[in-house]
C-alpha cells in the first residue's frame, strides 16, 4: 500500500454528498447512446469504475432539453445521450441504480454545445446553433429553462447532483469569454456582466432542485477554438467570475486545465484550481495530465507514456489547492487505476489508439 497517498483516500462531503475518497472520473464524450438513450453497456461502463473505488463518477456530456444542445462538434459527435424523454430517462435510471448498487456516486454533466455545434447536423438538423452575439433574450430564457428541466430530470432519475459544462468554449463559456461575447446589453460588456447568463442559469436550477442537491460547474481557461486562450488574464478577473457563480449557488468547481500543475498566473506556483478555491471559497476539483507525460491534445500527435505524478498531486492537495482529483484517460485505459495506485502497482502503458474504445 502507498502510505503517501493516504490523504487522497479520505472522505469528502458536500451537503448530502459524501464520497469515500478524493478520486473522480472526469466527464468524457463517448458516443455510445443511439437516439440519446443510454443502454446496458453504458451502465456497465460506469459501474466498472464504481466497483473499483472511484469516489465520484461524472458522466459524459449529456444534451439538455433543447433542440440545439447537441450535434456534430469538434469530433463529429453522434449518439450523444440526452436527459429528456421517457426512454432516455429510463436508461439513466438503470445506470444510476447500477452505480449505486456498486457503492458509487454519479452525476451527469449537462451540456449545450452552443456555437461549437455545426448547423445542419443531427439529431435536429433544422435547429439554429446558439451563439451569444445573435441570441435574443427569449432564446436565452428558453435555454435556461431547458437546463432547469434537465436538472430536475436528473434529480428524478436518482443522480447525486449535477455538473454544468461551463468550459472549453461551449455555450455557457461562450458568454463568459470576451472573444465570443460582444453583446451590448446586460448579458455582455465587462466581465461581471458576461457572467449574467451563467449566474441566472445556476440560480434558476437551484430554485427548482433545492438547497441540498449539489451543483458542480466546469470552468476552464482554454477553449477548443484556442488552446492558449485566457478566460481571465489576472486573478482579479478570475475572482469576479467565480465569486459570482459561487453566490449564485455553485457548490464545487471542476477546474479543467491541460496540465494540472502549471501555474495559473505569474508570480505564483499555484495552479488554476488553487486560485479558484482561494477566490471562491468553494471546494475545487483539479484535472489535466494526471498519470501521463502529455496533455490530451498533444498525446494524439506525440508518443505518450504513463507516469506516476501522484506525489505532485499529493503535494498540492496538502497545500489546499484542491479537494478532488479528476482522472480522464487513466480511467479509460484501466477502470481499476485507483485501486492499483493505492496498492502501488505500476501503471499500464498508454496507447492513444485505445482512446476511442472507451470500455
Amino acid at each position: 500500500m502507498r502510505d503517501d497517498l493516504a490523504p487522497l483516500f479520505t472522505e469528502f462531503s458536500c451537503g448530502p454528498l459524501t464520497l469515500s475518497n478524493r478520486f473522480v472520473m472526469s466527464p468524457m464524450t463517448r458516443q455510445f447512446s443511439p437516439d440519446g438513450e443510454p443502454g446496458d453497456d453504458v451502465a456497465a461502463y460506469y459501474t466498472r469504475r464504481a466497483m473499483a473505488k472511484v469516489g465520484l463518477i461524472i458522466t459524459e456530456g449529456v444534451g439538455v432539453d433543447h433542440r440545439s444542445s447537441i450535434g456534430h462538434g469538434s469530433m463529429s459527435e453522434e449518439n450523444i445521450p440526452m436527459l429528456h424523454g421517457d426512454a432516455a430517462l429510463a436508461g439513466w435510471r438503470r445506470v444510476v441504480d447500477s452505480v449505486h448498487r456498486a457503492g458509487g456516486k454519479i452525476i451527469p454533466q449537462l451540456w449545450h454545445m452552443g456555437g461549437l455545434r455545426r448547423e445542419g447536423t443531427p439529431p435536429h438538423p433544422g435547429a439554429k446553433s446558439m451563439r451569444p452575439n445573435d441570441m435574443s433574450e427569449v432564446e436565452i430564457a428558453d435555454i435556461i429553462s431547458a437546463f432547469v428541466r434537465s436538472a430536475v430530470n436528473s434529480k428524478a432519475a436518482g443522480f447525486d447532483g449535477i455538473a454544468l459544462h461551463g468550459g472549453h468554449g461551449y455555450l455557457i463559456d461562450s458568454f463568459l469569454w470576451a472573444e465570443t461575447n460582444m453583446r451590448g446589453d446586460a448579458y455582455g460588456g465587462d466581465i461581471l456582466r458576461r457572467t449574467r447568463f451563467a449566474t441566472e442559469l445556476v440560480k434558476a436550477i437551484r430554485a427548482e432542485v433545492g438547497p441540498d442537491f449539489p451543483i458542480l460547474f466546469r470552468i476552464s481557461q482554454w477553449k477548443l477554438q484556442d488552446y492558449d486562450a485566457k478566460l481571465a488574464e489576472t486573478s482579479e478577473q478570475l475572482g469576479v467570475i467565480v465569486e459570482a457563480l459561487a453566490s449564485a449557488g455553485v457548490d464545487i468547481f471542476d477546474v479543467s486545465t491541460r496540465v494540472f500543475s502549471l501555474p495559473a498566473f505569474s508570480g505564483s506556483d499555484m495552479g488554476l484550481a488553487g486560485w479558484v478555491r482561494k477566490l471562491s471559497g468553494k471546494p475545487t476539483m483539479t484535472v489535466g495530465g494526471i498519470g501521463f507525460d502529455k496533455e490530451l491534445a498533444a498525446s494524439f500527435a506525440q508518443p505518450t507514456h504513463a507516469i506516476d505524478n501522484l506525489s505532485e498531486v499529493v503535494r498540492r492537495f496538502g497545500g489546499e489547492e484542491f479537494d478532488l482529483v479528476a482522472l480522464g484517460r487513466a480511467l479509460l485505459m484501466d477502470p481499476a487505476w485507483v485501486v492499483k495506485a493505492q496498492a502501488g502497482k505500476p501503471f499500464e502503458p498508454f496507447d492513444i489508439t485505445a482512446y476511442s474504445r472507451l470500455d
